[in-house]
């Protein structure tokens, strides 16, 4: 089983901002598998799914993200999984342009909080993660512009795909699809 983790903030007030586009992800794709991130356990909001043959719990942390990290480890804990192997967590990130995502098997926290919290928790940098760009917006708490929904949309749709193929064919196979140059985004 793989465990599929998005990063947010709990609570309608942060539901379409950027810094939720990891929940965002994760509903997107709960909707595509046609089930419902309801259950609670670990205090996250989880849902078991299957992407082709594999089975995966989508899960929503509902610690707020900087405390995201305890309820990683009780999931992987509780359902003895490996973070090196099984884990895939979902992220924004301020550091790419927004409509970008990379697909990384490793790395350091970049200062992203929610991402330290989960290091931290798990000892261990050594997990895959989606990063799903938000520049350069500053308002990472304020809901999303008009402007940027369609955009939004499309990487949405993206990262649902780039987790589908990590699932089913591997992280490399992902990076080598998704991790491309992109267009910058045309504005409107």
């Amino acid at each position: 089983m793989k465990l599929i983790v998005g990063l947010g903030n709990p609570g309608i007030e942060y539901q379409f901002t950027p810094h939720n586009l990891g929940f965002l992800t994760i509903d997107r794709l709960a909707d595509d598998l046609n089930v419902d991130v309801r259950n609670r356990q670990c205090q996250a909001l989880t849902a078991r799914a299957q992407i082709g043959s594999k089975h995966v719990l989508l899960a929503k942390p509902e610690t707020f993200m900087n405390l995201s990290g305890s309820a990683v480890r009780c999931l992987l804990e509780k359902h003895e999984l490996k973070a090196e192997v099984d884990l895939v967590v979902i992220y924004d990130e301020l550091d790419l342009p927004m409509g970008t995502i990379r697909i990384r098997k490793r790395g350091s926290s970049a200062g992203h909080n929610g991402m330290n919290s989960i290091i931290g928790a798990l000892a261990t940098q050594e997990f895959v993660r989606v990063r799903l760009g938000i520049a350069p917006e500053k308002r990472i708490l304020k809901p999303f512009r008009k402007s940027q929904l369609k955009l939004v949309d499309e990487v949405l749709d993206k990262a649902v795909e780039a987790v589908r193929v990590i699932v089913t064919e591997g992280p490399g196979t992902a990076m080598n699809r998704f991790n491309r140059k992109s267009e910058p985004p045309e504005i409107a």
